[in-house]
Protein backbone atom coordinates (compact mmCIF):
# COMPACT_ATOMS: atom_id res chain seq x y z
CA UNK A 1 0.00 0.00 0.00
CA UNK A 2 0.88 3.20 -0.63
CA UNK A 3 1.35 6.23 1.78
CA UNK A 4 -1.34 8.65 1.66
CA UNK A 5 -3.85 10.50 3.22
CA UNK A 6 -6.40 8.60 5.18
CA UNK A 7 -9.51 10.27 6.99
CA UNK A 8 -11.24 8.43 9.99
CA UNK A 9 -13.62 8.71 11.65
CA UNK A 10 -12.89 7.62 15.48
CA UNK A 11 -15.94 9.49 16.78
CA UNK A 12 -17.94 7.48 14.62
CA UNK A 13 -15.95 4.63 15.81
CA UNK A 14 -16.65 5.32 19.53
CA UNK A 15 -20.29 6.27 18.86
CA UNK A 16 -21.26 2.78 16.85
CA UNK A 17 -20.13 0.32 20.07
CA UNK A 18 -22.08 -2.39 20.78
CA UNK A 19 -24.33 -1.28 17.70
CA UNK A 20 -23.00 -4.19 15.20
CA UNK A 21 -25.60 -5.77 14.01
CA UNK A 22 -25.15 -9.54 14.09
CA UNK A 23 -25.47 -10.39 10.42
CA UNK A 24 -22.88 -7.61 9.34
CA UNK A 25 -19.38 -8.77 9.66
CA UNK A 26 -16.70 -7.28 12.25
CA UNK A 27 -14.72 -6.05 8.86
CA UNK A 28 -17.41 -4.82 7.31
CA UNK A 29 -18.97 -2.88 9.93
CA UNK A 30 -16.06 -0.73 11.59
CA UNK A 31 -14.33 -0.44 7.82
CA UNK A 32 -17.75 2.27 7.48
CA UNK A 33 -17.44 3.73 10.74
CA UNK A 34 -14.01 4.60 10.13
CA UNK A 35 -13.30 5.09 6.91
CA UNK A 36 -16.98 5.76 5.52
CA UNK A 37 -16.97 3.43 1.80
CA UNK A 38 -16.68 -0.26 2.60
CA UNK A 39 -14.88 -1.02 -0.39
CA UNK A 40 -11.61 -3.63 -0.79
CA UNK A 41 -9.56 -0.75 -0.51
CA UNK A 42 -10.84 0.49 2.81
CA UNK A 43 -10.91 -3.05 4.08
CA UNK A 44 -7.09 -3.39 3.26
CA UNK A 45 -6.63 0.18 4.82
CA UNK A 46 -8.44 -1.13 8.05
CA UNK A 47 -6.62 -4.06 8.34
CA UNK A 48 -3.49 -2.32 7.69
CA UNK A 49 -3.96 0.40 9.94
CA UNK A 50 -4.95 -2.37 12.34
CA UNK A 51 -1.87 -5.12 12.10
CA UNK A 52 0.72 -2.22 11.83
CA UNK A 53 -0.50 -1.34 15.09
CA UNK A 54 -0.58 -4.46 16.30
CA UNK A 55 3.05 -4.79 15.23
CA UNK A 56 4.68 -1.42 16.33
CA UNK A 57 2.42 0.24 18.87
CA UNK A 58 0.01 3.53 18.22
CA UNK A 59 0.73 5.04 15.07
CA UNK A 60 -2.16 7.32 15.00
CA UNK A 61 -3.04 10.17 17.49
CA UNK A 62 -5.56 10.81 18.49
CA UNK A 63 -6.67 7.60 19.29
CA UNK A 64 -9.90 6.88 21.76
CA UNK A 65 -6.99 6.58 24.70
CA UNK A 66 -6.12 3.10 24.34
CA UNK A 67 -2.16 2.86 24.82
CA UNK A 68 -0.89 0.17 22.51
CA UNK A 69 2.63 -1.00 23.25
CA UNK A 70 2.85 -3.41 19.96
CA UNK A 71 4.36 -7.35 20.06
CA UNK A 72 7.78 -5.52 19.27
CA UNK A 73 7.69 -3.88 22.58
CA UNK A 74 8.77 -6.21 25.49
CA UNK A 75 6.45 -6.29 28.14
CA UNK A 76 4.52 -8.80 30.95
CA UNK A 77 1.64 -10.89 30.71
CA UNK A 78 0.12 -12.07 33.67
CA UNK A 79 3.32 -10.98 35.25
CA UNK A 80 5.65 -13.09 33.26
CA UNK A 81 8.21 -10.93 31.25
CA UNK A 82 8.02 -11.65 27.29
CA UNK A 83 9.63 -10.49 25.15
CA UNK A 84 8.87 -11.62 21.59
CA UNK A 85 11.57 -9.53 19.25
CA UNK A 86 13.94 -11.88 19.14
CA UNK A 87 11.83 -13.62 16.70
CA UNK A 88 11.48 -11.13 14.16
CA UNK A 89 14.52 -9.68 14.12
CA UNK A 90 17.02 -13.05 13.46
CA UNK A 91 18.34 -13.49 16.73
CA UNK A 92 16.75 -16.97 17.45
CA UNK A 93 16.59 -20.07 14.95
CA UNK A 94 12.60 -20.08 15.14
CA UNK A 95 11.44 -20.09 11.75
CA UNK A 96 10.41 -22.90 9.31
CA UNK A 97 12.41 -23.18 5.76
CA UNK A 98 10.96 -26.43 5.44
CA UNK A 99 14.05 -28.35 7.23
CA UNK A 100 14.24 -30.56 10.26
CA UNK A 101 15.64 -27.90 12.32
CA UNK A 102 14.69 -24.01 13.03
CA UNK A 103 16.78 -21.34 10.96
CA UNK A 104 16.95 -17.59 11.53
CA UNK A 105 14.96 -15.29 9.17
CA UNK A 106 14.90 -11.23 9.69
CA UNK A 107 11.75 -10.09 9.59
CA UNK A 108 12.39 -6.87 10.14
CA UNK A 109 14.28 -6.36 6.58
CA UNK A 110 12.40 -4.31 5.33
CA UNK A 111 12.67 -0.37 6.72
CA UNK A 112 11.51 -1.80 10.14
CA UNK A 113 9.03 0.55 11.67
CA UNK A 114 9.32 3.41 9.36
CA UNK A 115 7.20 2.12 6.94
CA UNK A 116 4.53 0.91 8.87
CA UNK A 117 4.29 3.96 10.32
CA UNK A 118 3.65 5.67 6.40
CA UNK A 119 0.56 2.88 6.08
CA UNK A 120 2.84 0.39 4.22
CA UNK A 121 4.24 -3.21 5.24
CA UNK A 122 7.34 -2.58 4.08
CA UNK A 123 9.78 -0.63 1.83
CA UNK A 124 11.02 -3.08 0.08
CA UNK A 125 8.39 -5.37 -1.68
CA UNK A 126 10.72 -8.59 -2.06
CA UNK A 127 11.37 -8.68 1.60
CA UNK A 128 10.71 -11.02 4.51
CA UNK A 129 8.92 -8.19 6.17
CA UNK A 130 6.72 -7.26 3.12
CA UNK A 131 5.40 -11.04 3.01
CA UNK A 132 5.10 -11.12 6.69
CA UNK A 133 2.96 -7.80 6.58
CA UNK A 134 0.56 -8.74 3.91
CA UNK A 135 0.04 -12.56 5.09
CA UNK A 136 -1.10 -10.82 8.47
CA UNK A 137 -3.33 -8.54 6.47
CA UNK A 138 -4.65 -11.24 4.30
CA UNK A 139 -4.81 -13.24 7.02
CA UNK A 140 -7.12 -11.11 9.65
CA UNK A 141 -9.11 -9.95 6.35
CA UNK A 142 -10.43 -13.54 6.34
CA UNK A 143 -10.95 -13.84 10.52
CA UNK A 144 -12.87 -11.16 10.48
CA UNK A 145 -15.14 -12.05 7.35
CA UNK A 146 -14.13 -8.61 5.31
CA UNK A 147 -16.76 -9.26 2.07
CA UNK A 148 -14.11 -7.77 0.19
CA UNK A 149 -11.55 -10.36 0.86
CA UNK A 150 -10.13 -11.86 -2.45
CA UNK A 151 -11.59 -9.15 -4.67
CA UNK A 152 -9.25 -7.12 -6.00
CA UNK A 153 -7.62 -4.51 -3.73
CA UNK A 154 -8.23 -6.84 -1.32
CA UNK A 155 -5.79 -10.46 -2.34
CA UNK A 156 -6.77 -13.55 -0.44
CA UNK A 157 -3.91 -15.22 1.92
CA UNK A 158 -1.32 -16.37 0.25
CA UNK A 159 0.46 -17.90 3.21
CA UNK A 160 0.85 -21.28 5.04
CA UNK A 161 -2.03 -23.22 5.32
CA UNK A 162 -1.11 -24.22 9.08
CA UNK A 163 0.08 -21.79 11.65
CA UNK A 164 1.74 -25.23 13.56
CA UNK A 165 3.95 -25.53 10.81
CA UNK A 166 4.48 -22.02 10.59
CA UNK A 167 5.42 -21.33 13.77
CA UNK A 168 5.89 -25.29 15.45
CA UNK A 169 10.04 -24.27 15.77
CA UNK A 170 9.30 -21.30 18.24
CA UNK A 171 8.22 -23.37 21.24
CA UNK A 172 6.02 -20.70 22.22
CA UNK A 173 3.82 -20.57 25.53
CA UNK A 174 0.85 -19.11 26.89
CA UNK A 175 2.41 -16.18 28.01
CA UNK A 176 3.92 -15.13 24.30
CA UNK A 177 0.52 -15.85 22.78
CA UNK A 178 -1.55 -14.21 25.30
CA UNK A 179 0.85 -11.31 24.83
CA UNK A 180 -0.19 -11.40 21.27
CA UNK A 181 -3.91 -11.92 21.62
CA UNK A 182 -3.95 -8.89 23.89
CA UNK A 183 -2.03 -6.49 21.70
CA UNK A 184 -4.42 -7.24 19.40
CA UNK A 185 -7.27 -6.54 21.44
CA UNK A 186 -5.50 -3.38 22.47
CA UNK A 187 -4.87 -2.32 19.07
CA UNK A 188 -8.70 -2.74 18.00
CA UNK A 189 -9.55 -0.69 21.36
CA UNK A 190 -7.86 2.17 20.06
CA UNK A 191 -9.78 2.18 17.00
CA UNK A 192 -13.38 2.09 18.77
CA UNK A 193 -13.99 -1.64 18.57
CA UNK A 194 -16.79 -2.25 20.45
CA UNK A 195 -15.66 -4.95 23.88
CA UNK A 196 -18.18 -7.25 22.84
CA UNK A 197 -16.07 -7.12 19.03
CA UNK A 198 -13.19 -7.39 20.52
CA UNK A 199 -14.06 -10.47 23.07
CA UNK A 200 -15.11 -11.75 19.95
CA UNK A 201 -11.42 -11.78 17.91
CA UNK A 202 -10.30 -12.78 21.14
CA UNK A 203 -11.92 -15.70 21.82
CA UNK A 204 -11.61 -16.83 17.81
CA UNK A 205 -7.37 -16.33 18.16
CA UNK A 206 -7.58 -18.65 22.16
CA UNK A 207 -9.24 -21.27 20.12
CA UNK A 208 -7.44 -21.43 17.06
CA UNK A 209 -4.14 -21.18 18.33
CA UNK A 210 -4.04 -21.95 21.92
CA UNK A 211 -4.80 -25.31 22.38
CA UNK A 212 -1.62 -27.88 22.50
CA UNK A 213 -2.16 -31.11 20.39
CA UNK A 214 -5.64 -29.63 18.81
CA UNK A 215 -7.00 -31.42 15.71
CA UNK A 216 -6.83 -30.05 12.47
CA UNK A 217 -9.38 -26.46 12.60
CA UNK A 218 -10.13 -24.37 9.40
CA UNK A 219 -8.70 -20.60 9.65
CA UNK A 220 -8.61 -20.03 5.95
CA UNK A 221 -12.01 -21.39 4.35
CA UNK A 222 -10.52 -22.16 0.85
CA UNK A 223 -7.49 -24.11 2.31
CA UNK A 224 -9.51 -26.65 4.63
CA UNK A 225 -8.92 -28.01 7.96
CA UNK A 226 -5.13 -27.67 8.82
CA UNK A 227 -3.07 -28.10 12.49
CA UNK A 228 -3.22 -24.42 14.01
CA UNK A 229 -2.03 -25.20 17.46
CA UNK A 230 0.28 -22.20 18.17
CA UNK A 231 0.79 -22.76 21.76
CA UNK A 232 2.83 -25.80 22.05
CA UNK A 233 4.88 -25.30 24.67
CA UNK A 234 4.55 -28.13 27.66
CA UNK A 235 2.36 -25.67 30.02
CA UNK A 236 0.10 -24.88 27.20
CA UNK A 237 -3.39 -26.32 28.04
CA UNK A 238 -4.21 -29.70 26.21
CA UNK A 239 -6.85 -29.90 23.74
CA UNK A 240 -9.73 -31.90 25.02
CA UNK A 241 -9.36 -33.73 21.64
CA UNK A 242 -5.91 -33.98 21.59
CA UNK A 243 -4.07 -35.30 18.67
CA UNK A 244 -0.51 -35.02 19.89
CA UNK A 245 1.11 -37.66 17.51
CA UNK A 246 0.51 -35.18 14.95
CA UNK A 247 2.59 -32.85 16.57
CA UNK A 248 6.72 -32.68 16.66
CA UNK A 249 7.99 -32.58 20.17
CA UNK A 250 8.46 -28.90 21.32
CA UNK A 251 12.11 -27.61 21.42
CA UNK A 252 13.45 -24.63 22.37
CA UNK A 253 15.05 -22.50 19.11
CA UNK A 254 18.43 -21.93 19.24
CA UNK A 255 20.15 -18.75 19.02
CA UNK A 256 21.90 -17.41 16.06
CA UNK A 257 25.64 -18.04 16.70
CA UNK A 258 26.01 -15.08 14.15
CA UNK A 259 23.75 -12.79 16.30
CA UNK A 260 21.03 -10.83 14.53
CA UNK A 261 20.42 -10.99 11.06
CA UNK A 262 19.83 -6.68 11.45
CA UNK A 263 16.39 -6.24 12.22
CA UNK A 264 15.56 -3.27 14.23
CA UNK A 265 12.84 -1.20 15.29
CA UNK A 266 13.04 2.47 14.21
CA UNK A 267 10.52 5.31 15.24
CA UNK A 268 12.25 8.25 13.70
CA UNK A 269 9.68 8.48 10.87
CA UNK A 270 6.00 8.81 12.58
CA UNK A 271 2.83 10.06 10.83
CA UNK A 272 -0.35 10.41 13.30
CA UNK A 273 -3.61 11.16 13.16
CA UNK A 274 -4.10 14.72 13.42
CA UNK A 275 -8.15 16.30 13.38
CA UNK A 276 -9.33 17.91 10.10
CA UNK A 277 -13.22 18.61 10.49
CA UNK A 278 -15.70 17.22 13.30
CA UNK A 279 -15.31 13.77 13.65
CA UNK A 280 -12.85 13.00 11.23
CA UNK A 281 -8.99 12.66 11.56
CA UNK A 282 -5.81 12.47 9.05
CA UNK A 283 -2.59 11.08 8.61
CA UNK A 284 -0.01 12.91 9.47
CA UNK A 285 3.91 12.78 11.33
CA UNK A 286 4.08 13.52 14.24
CA UNK A 287 5.69 10.98 17.34
CA UNK A 288 4.85 7.52 18.38
CA UNK A 289 3.86 6.80 21.40
CA UNK A 290 6.22 3.57 23.09
CA UNK A 291 4.88 3.27 26.48
CA UNK A 292 3.65 0.13 28.10
CA UNK A 293 -0.55 -0.12 28.46
CA UNK A 294 -3.05 -1.84 30.94
CA UNK A 295 -5.50 -3.81 30.07
CA UNK A 296 -8.73 -1.77 29.66
CA UNK A 297 -12.45 -2.77 29.28
CA UNK A 298 -14.78 -5.58 29.00
CA UNK A 299 -13.14 -6.54 26.24
CA UNK A 300 -9.63 -6.70 27.54
CA UNK A 301 -11.09 -8.45 30.29
CA UNK A 302 -12.90 -10.75 28.85
CA UNK A 303 -9.79 -11.99 26.21
CA UNK A 304 -8.05 -12.48 29.20
CA UNK A 305 -10.48 -14.53 31.64
CA UNK A 306 -11.26 -17.01 27.98
CA UNK A 307 -7.80 -17.38 27.48
CA UNK A 308 -6.59 -18.08 30.93
CA UNK A 309 -9.72 -20.44 30.86
CA UNK A 310 -8.55 -22.50 28.51
CA UNK A 311 -5.25 -22.87 30.94
CA UNK A 312 -7.98 -24.84 33.94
Amino acid sequence: MHCKKIVVSLAAASTAAAQRPEDTPICDYYTTALLKNNTAENQYTLLTLLVNTVVIGNYTQPNVGVVVPGILAAGKYNGTDVNLMPYFNGELKSSNRGGKTGVAVNFLDGGGAAPLQKNMPADDPKSNQYFLLTHLYQFFGALLSCSEYGMGAFPDFGGHASMYEVHKFMDLGPSELGYFIEQVALAASSFGVADSDVAVVGKALSGLFGMRCSPPATAIPAQGPQLQAICIEDTCPLSPDAVCAKYMPAVEPQPNSTGAAGGTLNHSVTPTVTMSSPATTTMGPTAVSQAGAAATGLGMAAIAGGFAMLML
